[in-house]
């Protein structure tokens, strides 16, 4: 049987202090560079545009978005500005951008440990840091579609938002909602290898239990209520008000989806790292 909890590990208490873990990283603050960068670079490695594909994906997405929910469909979106179909696919594009941060960092999650047996067994190695490598690459993607989206949006309204200042704010939770699932999930699939599946049935049902086609004023009310748990739906609405229609993020919703995903992230943490020492007995 897995000993999951050795008998001399540290209580997990040690680990739910935020600053002790902001300084933790902080300390090994190079070592996450180089294994973003690699990360990043790992990405378009021998293809011949190289990190030009980072352009050419989302920019090439939003196009088909435009022609498809915009001309096909005639979809449009009740709290747009505009009834044009570029604007509709911008709203649904941001939502993408969001969703995409989510989906490939607690993705890979429950593999990231396993697919690296030499950094579990043979070297003194910050494992920690393998799921924040994984959310820097997916936030530097996301930061190119984003500045598309920017320039998209400048050519059709002729304005720049200046609640695009609190585009790190927004996108804050998160980012912290993702390193606690990726952590937890990076420590549950070293234990449960069927964690990789069920995580891939969850994301796709997220996918559309996400207000990302369609705006949360068309759900019937008694789903709606499922809908507004979703923890994603909140973030996607402040990212769209300051990135979108120039205006403030709801902050009460921002600030309860802040402390939330704080505390997934600080207890994610302290399970990974109380675990962490029985990964070499499975691996």
């Amino acid at each position: 049987m897995t000993k999951v909890i050795t008998a001399r590990s540290e209580p997990i208490s040690q680990f739910l202090n935020p600053a002790d873990l902001i300084r933790h990283l902080w300390h090994h603050r190079e070592l996450i560079r180089q294994f973003t960068q690699r990360e990043i670079e790992s990405r378009y490695r021998g293809s011949f545009l190289g990190i030009i594909w980072s352009f050419v994906n989302p920019l090439t997405l939003l196009l088909i978005y435009t022609f498809v929910f915009g001309i096909v469909l005639q979809a449009r979106w009740p709290e747009a500005r505009t009834e044009s179909l570029s604007e509709f696919a911008m709203i649904l594009f941001c939502g993408l951008v969001a969703f995409n941060i989510f989906s490939e960092c607690v993705g890979r999650a429950p593999a990231i440990i396993i697919n690296v047996p030499n950094y579990v067994k043979k070297v003194v190695f910050p494992l920690e840091i393998l799921p924040i490598s994984v959310l820097g690459a997916a936030l530097f993607n996301a930061l190119i579609s984003l500045s598309i989206l920017i320039v998209a949006n400048l050519f059709v309204s002729q304005t720049i938002a200046w609640t695009l200042i609190f585009v790190p704010l927004v996108f804050l939770p998160l980012i912290l909602l993702c390193l606690g699932l990726s952590w937890f999930l990076a420590s549950l699939g070293v234990f449960i290898r069927d964690v990789s599946y069920t995580v891939s049935l969850i994301v796709q049902v997220l996918f559309f239990l996400t207000p990302i086609f369609y705006s949360i004023e068309f759900v019937p009310e008694p789903f709606r209520t499922i809908i507004n748990l979703n923890p994603l739906t909140a973030i996607l609405e402040n990212i769209r008000r300051v990135v979108l229609w120039n205006e403030l993020p709801y902050w009460g919703s921002l600030t309860f989806a802040i402390i939330s995903s704080l505390v997934v992230m600080v207890l994610g943490y302290a399970w990974f790292m109380k675990t962490k020492k029985a990964f070499a007995d499975v691996i």
